[in-house]
């Protein structure tokens, strides 16, 4: 059982490592491209030299970071079946789908015309060229789409049937699972988040241009169009939050109350702004949640269901059986205890059905059929020993959340100012203070992207399909040893490739844009 635990925690850390890496490149890899080709749509209007310099020198960087985004993200898809083979096979006829049309359309389509924008200048006409640079932005984001209606799927699970003769779960409505709203609004959360941090990026570079005293006017107009690009994004991306977290309140209660520390629901519940959790909370004591705190009244109650006064059950709720519906009416389910009994009873009529098959007894399949489909929905609690295990960890919920949200908020000061410094005061930009708060906002929108993966990751746990699989029934039958000696491997290789993409991108951007 400890080997168990072992190769459950060493698999989480591999994949986490994966993804984290892997998303250091895909949100810059989504947002650039749009910039690049908002310039390069410019340059084909104007035909003015500064718009082609503009749209090359970004098309480098977007190049170099695109090749690194690729080398982590087929890793990652590796994963699935080299570190959970249980889960690839429970649901590989669901989250497969996705993933396929993913590699055979919108990868396809994306690393195709990425070929045309790169080395087709002098071999297409304008009109083609600008027509890849735009094919090549639009198959970045729906490669997005694609594995994004994969996880919001893992996060909400629709659209399948359970197949006892299989022991497996396949797909019964294709159009359920991609339309899910979960899917649908993480797809555009993440995407225009994605031009948020191309935004800074690309102000943030023409700020040390600026500060080293090259390229003014090529600068400015960088600035111009990821300052714009950037606002849009960070609008976008606040309103798909707000969906979000609505869909979270009533899918994910239990992420929810992680997010919020709360322990204790009710009526009204007020949103903690700022706060310090007491380490000593647990689900079942008296002791106060938190050292010290400062609420919004009503806050929470009105981002979780657009309603001041609606109930927000706590983690203490939940486990009790007290939730809110998809329709965000207050409901009382079974507790965690009697879902977990629940889930063993469809554990065991599982292995009764696979008896009677074997027997050919077909009227004991038909009953146990029905007593699988009876108890289903409490499939993955049946792996649970304790109602505790279906607790995320409160802590880096609590506090990623918190940080996202903080950063969030000086994201839309930073694009404000920067859109009234470059239009009415331009001179700002010569300020030393301006110039340096433009580069080091470029390390703050990074970790705001990667706080918002970790929220989002960290607060379904113990799921890997959420109530369905928790993650240590999803693992391949692989030693804790292989596991820890390809989590180091990998991290040395990483780290190496964003060591290198870091040399090879501050080597370009201290050479400037061609003259």
């Amino acid at each position: 059982m400890n080997d168990l635990i072992t190769v459950v925690d060493w698999s989480r850390w591999q994949f986490a490592l994966t993804a984290m890496y892997h998303w250091l490149f895909v949100p810059l890899t989504l947002g650039i491209a749009v910039i690049i080709a908002v310039m390069e749509t410019v340059y084909y209007r104007t035909r003015s030299p500064k718009w082609l310099r503009m749209t090359k020198f970004w098309m480098t960087l977007f190049g170099i970071n695109f090749a690194m985004g690729v080398a982590t993200g087929i890793i990652l898809e590796f994963e699935f079946g080299t570190n959970w083979s249980n889960y690839s096979w429970f649901v590989g006829d669901i989250f497969g789908a996705p993933l396929a049309i993913e590699g055979l359309l919108a990868f396809f389509m994306e690393s195709t015309f990425i070929a045309v924008m790169f080395f087709g200048w002098k071999k297409v006409s304008p009109g083609f060229h600008l027509a890849a640079t735009w094919l090549t932005a639009i198959g970045a984001s729906l490669s997005a789409l694609w594995i994004l209606i994969a996880n919001g799927w893992m996060q909400y699970p629709v659209g399948m049937r359970f197949d006892p003769e299989q022991m497996r779960n396949v797909m019964d409505n294709f159009w359920a699972v991609v339309l899910s709203p979960v899917a649908i609004h993480k797809f555009f959360h993440a995407v225009l988040s994605g031009w948020v941090l191309s935004g800074v990026f690309v102000v943030g570079v023409s700020c040390w241009l600026l500060m080293r005293k090259r390229e003014r006017d090529f600068a400015i107009s960088s600035i111009k169009v990821g300052a714009w690009i950037g606002t849009i994004g960070i609008l976008g991306t606040l309103w798909t939050g707000d969906s979000s977290a609505v869909d979270v309140a009533r899918v994910q209660p239990m992420k929810l109350a992680a997010m919020e520390g709360l322990y204790n629901g009710g009526r009204s519940q007020s949103l903690v702004a700022f706060g310090i959790l007491n380490p000593d909370k647990r689900y079942d004591n008296d002791a106060d949640p938190f050292l010290f705190k400062i609420d919004i009244p009503y806050g929470l109650s009105i981002l979780a269901n657009h309603d001041p006064h609606s109930f927000v059950p706590g983690i203490t709720d939940l486990i009790n059986g007290m939730t809110i519906d998809e329709q965000g009416d207050t409901v009382r389910t079974g507790s965690y205890a009697e879902r977990i009994a629940s889930g063993l009873e469809a554990h065991n009529a599982l292995r009764l059905y696979d008896a009677a098959l074997a027997s050919g007894d077909k009227e004991a399949q038909q009953r146990l059929r029905n007593d699988i489909d009876a108890h289903f929905a409490d499939f993955g609690y049946g792996y649970l020993t304790d109602p505790s295990e279906a607790i995320p960890p409160v802590a880096m919920t609590f506090y990623t959340f918190r940080i996202m949200v903080c950063a969030g908020g000086y994201l839309l000061l930073f694009f404000v100012v920067a859109l009234f410094a470059v239009y009415r005061k331009e001179k700002w930009f010569d300020s030393r203070l301006i110039q340096w708060g433009g580069l080091l906002t470029i390390p703050v929108v990074w970790i705001c992207s990667e706080c918002g993966w970790i929220t989002a990751e960290v607060g379904r746990q113990p799921w890997i399909i959420q109530d369905l699989m928790p993650t240590r029934a999803a693992i391949s039958d692989i030693s804790a040893s292989t596991v820890q000696t390809t989590f180091w491997m990998f991290a040395a290789v990483f780290t190496a490739l964003l060591a290198a993409e870091a040399c090879i991108m501050l080597k370009q951007i201290s050479k400037g844009p061609e003259k």
